[in-house]
């Protein structure tokens, strides 16, 4: 059994113990949630120690045919992109249970469907198949959707419903073009490789049109411009340590696909380039714009990870070197501070029982750790020098640049609405005379103290040594722009 296997069986063990334990065994439960995502953890990280940096392709490569008619194999394997991404899954997985202690009704359900989940989301970054990868891509439907609408708000019957629908719409055009591309390339197979062999020798045309395919799949998740439409409720009404997983790791598996699209029809890519930067655009400009006009902290950052992932799109759509680490390292940058923000506001929320901006002030006396982490987390979105979304807007900003020249001056202003809101939410949260109703409001707790400083970390360390981390990644960035440069 691969070592990737062995990664994914994790937490569905973890899920399949929680199964057999009697409902009323909370702690119990909750334990053995924990230790399966924490195994999951260190088993993930520990895969750096034997991956080679200097090696761009995959590595910890596991195959076996599944159906030769179909076409079809488990085929896994990780590379520079996708190992960062498994790496940052299996710890905001960790952080969300960590901060699920507040959930006392249908615990056993609750993290038997996490851990269902995380297993899903790896199975996403390690698919080297494309039916592979479409499996894993709608099972992380089927938990998200008992998540919000069981355990979320008041709307979240219908922020679980658009979820699915907006989702599947999606996949129904990616499952689509996936099914011409098969038909189109020799050897009939879903294989990443042997689909990359044949569908760069397809006629421009038939690319645009399978890529346009892919980018409504991917889309739809990512989120771009016009497709985002499910994000802001699901975000609002979904439980906070479900909210960590969909802004930090559901929308990065949209990324992570379009970026496979990218490799995988080159000239479809440089024919949509405008197109794809148009959207980028537009989706930075207008997601900044609607997170000023929110008073709901969780709105305001759902829609702050619209304008994020445009940041994404257009290290993605500049098609070379510095705007793909760009587009990889925005990713990692953005699942940090999402994941922190949500966390914070989630423990927060669950203390006062309100999101509304105007409802608080001057919580920096009352709750100093809050403040703290809460402080370090926008200024991470911020894209402040010395934090992790500095070098991934920095990177996106060179590729862009080198592509377009003074047009990414729109990028820089989407980067300045996105300061505006984050010093105006600090000063209403953190500024001004404490009200009665918040002076007893309580501090971070010791485990919320160090999911915290565990993310807050990772910010801060990206931002002032991102070398390993572009190390991490260099190898295979640059062999796919030069992939993408001899493809076109």
């Amino acid at each position: 059994m691969g070592q990737l296997t062995v990664l994914l069986l994790i937490p569905l063990l973890g899920a399949l113990v929680i199964a057999l334990l009697p409902p009323v065994r909370k702690r119990l439960i909750r334990g053995v949630a924990e230790a399966a995502a924490s195994a999951a953890l260190l088993f993930s990280w520990a895969l750096i120690l034997g991956f080679d940096f200097r090696e761009p392709g995959m590595q910890y490569v596991e195959s076996m045919t599944w159906n030769p008619r179909l076409g079809t194999s488990y085929a896994l394997g990780v590379d520079g992109v996708s190992l960062p991404l498994v790496m940052l899954a299996t710890l905001l997985a960790l952080v969300a249970i960590l901060a699920s202690k507040a959930v006392g009704e249908r615990v056993k359900g609750y993290y038997l469907l996490l851990l269902v989940l995380e297993s899903a989301m790896l199975g996403v970054f390690t698919a080297r198949d494309w039916a592979l990868l479409y499996v894993f891509w709608e099972l992380t439907l089927i938990p998200l959707f008992f998540l919000i609408d069981r355990w979320g708000g008041p709307k979240r019957q219908t922020a679980s419903l658009n979820f699915v629908l907006y989702t599947m719409g999606g996949s129904v055009f990616m499952l689509i073009a996936l099914l011409v591309l098969f038909d189109s390339v020799p050897g009939h197979s879903f294989a990443m490789e042997s689909m990359l062999a044949g569908a760069r020798a397809l006629p421009t045309e038939t690319q645009v049109l399978i890529f346009l395919g892919l980018l409504l799949g991917f889309g739809v998740k990512m989120p771009i411009f016009p497709l985002h439409g499910w994000l802001p409720l699901a975000h609002v009404e979904a439980p906070s340590p479900v909210s960590i997983l969909l802004s930090g790791i559901l929308l990065k598996m949209g990324a992570y696909g379009l970026l496979r699209a990218v490799e995988l029809l080159p000239q479809a890519a440089f024919a949509l380039q405008g197109l794809l930067v148009a959207i980028a655009l537009i989706g930075l400009i207008y997601g900044g714009v609607l997170a000023w006009r929110q008073t709901d902290l969780k709105a305001m950052i759902a829609y702050s990870s619209v304008s994020h992932m445009g940041v994404v799109l257009v290290g993605i759509a500049a098609l070379n070197q510095a705007g793909l680490t760009g587009a990889v390292m925005q990713m990692l940058a953005h699942g940090l501070v999402a994941g922190s923000l949500f966390l914070l506001i989630g423990l927060l929320y669950q203390r006062t029982h309100t999101r509304e901006i105007g409802h608080y002030s001057s919580l920096v006396r009352v709750t100093p750790r809050f403040a703290f982490f809460t402080v370090l987390a926008f200024v991470g979105a911020v894209g402040m020098p010395g934090t992790a979304g500095f070098v991934a807007e920095l990177h996106a900003i060179i590729g862009g640049f080198e592509r377009w020249g003074w047009l990414m001056l729109v990028l820089s202003l989407g980067m300045l609405i996105g300061a505006g809101y984050a010093i105006r939410t600090v000063g209403r949260l953190f500024t001004g005379p404490v009200r009665p109703a918040m002076r007893l409001v309580p501090d971070l707790r010791r485990s919320e103290l160090i999911a915290a400083a565990v993310l807050g970390s990772g910010i801060v360390l990206i931002g002032i040594f991102p070398a390993p981390v572009l190390e991490l990644s260099a190898a295979t960035v640059a062999h796919l722009s030069q992939g993408l440069a001899a493809g076109f």
